[in-house]
């Protein structure tokens, strides 16, 4: 259990170091045997294949405190098939599923004192990630690889509980058509900084983006899937090859469907259609669902659960079923949780 003495209820949703971090190495073709590690600095050379063309992706995952005591992570095994399509994508070495789940399970054990307690709201953020480590100057791949996983203590990602956010439609694109959008690359969330600051700086959480080919379809925002219910209750998803799979969407719509017998879509969704939606969520790892109040289609304002401030009942009972599942005060599915 968590001896830290930390301020649990009060964490940010920040970086600090953790007793152990996960390092493993590929050269000549294989991964070394992997160790945990203390040292938490990455030395590389400075004509490295990720310092030159970006050749990075990563993973977000979390450890909870269970109602019983019980360390555990949520899906891993889809984390792992995640970072496969990543690293094929981006030329990079696959580093196996079950050394994957492996070293998540291994990093968690070892920085167990940092797994915040029950109820604190908080939880242990889990980042795995590769990225060329090889100088390389001409366009290709790198030939040496690192695979990290460092662990952190994050408060909830919203302070002082959930407040309805307001997004706008972006003008901009996160992703292109046939492009890379639908894997987790490091590259993928620089494009969508310039926007995201721009956004802040005018009053809004996030920018939903649509389509990049014809700017009609809804996508997803920069950093989070998203929900929509509509008047008779049913939840719906958008669909588009650029959107990256987000595992806690995955879990959101089984849950919906298995545990509250919802109705679920998954299909493009014209922007026309926003105002026909009574509900609407972003989803992701660090929130699980964040409640979307307002969006700003340019001047146009679409508000959602009537303008209240809190999380729409609907989305409400998909969120307490899914961390009721995590937090183990439900039953999970067949190999949704790993006990630590």
């Amino acid at each position: 259990m968590a001896t830290k003495k930390l301020d649990w209820g009060n964490l940010p949703f920040g970086y600090m170091e953790t007793s152990k971090s996960y390092v493993a190495n590929w050269k000549n073709g294989e991964w070394d045997e992997g160790k945990l590690t203390s040292d938490h600095t990455v030395k590389i050379n400075e004509c490295a294949g990720v310092l030159q063309y970006a050749q990075t992706c990563f993973e977000g995952l979390k450890a909870y405190t269970t109602e019983h005591g019980d360390i555990v992570t949520f899906r891993p095994d889809l984390n792992a098939e995640r970072m496969e399509n990543s690293c094929k994508r981006l030329e990079m070495p696959v580093f196996p599923k079950e050394r994957f789940i492996e070293a998540v399970l291994q990093t968690i054990e070892a920085n167990k004192d940092w797994v915040p307690p029950y109820g604190s709201g908080a939880t242990l953020y889990i980042r795995p990630y590769m990225f060329g480590s090889s100088a390389v100057i001409g366009v290709k791949p790198a030939e040496e690889y690192q695979f990290r996983i460092l662990v952190t203590p994050v408060g909830p990602y919203f302070k002082g509980g959930v407040k309805p956010i307001k997004v706008r439609l972006s003008d901009l694109d996160r992703a292109a058509p046939h492009g890379t959008g639908d894997i987790k690359a490091g590259l993928n969330y620089a494009m969508s900084l310039h926007n995201i600051v721009d956004a802040h700086n005018n009053g809004y959480a996030e920018n939903m983006y649509l389509d990049p080919a014809t700017h009609t379809y809804l996508e997803e925002t920069g950093g989070a899937n998203i929900l929509f219910i509509t008047k008779d209750g049913k939840l719906v998803t958008p669909k588009s090859d650029s959107i990256l799979p987000s595992i806690t969407r995955r879990s959101l719509v089984i849950v919906a469907k298995e545990y509250l017998h919802m109705e679920v879509e998954e299909r493009k969704i014209n922007k026309s259609e926003l105002g026909d939606f009574v509900e609407c969520g972003l989803c992701g790892t660090a929130a699980v669902i964040s409640p979307v109040g307002e969006i700003d289609d340019h001047g146009k304002q679409i508000i959602y659960n009537e303008g209240k401030q809190e999380m729409g009942p609907k989305l409400k009972e998909i969120y307490d079923t899914l961390t009721g599942i995590q937090m183990g005060r439900l039953p999970a599915p067949e190999g949704w949780v790993y006990t630590i």
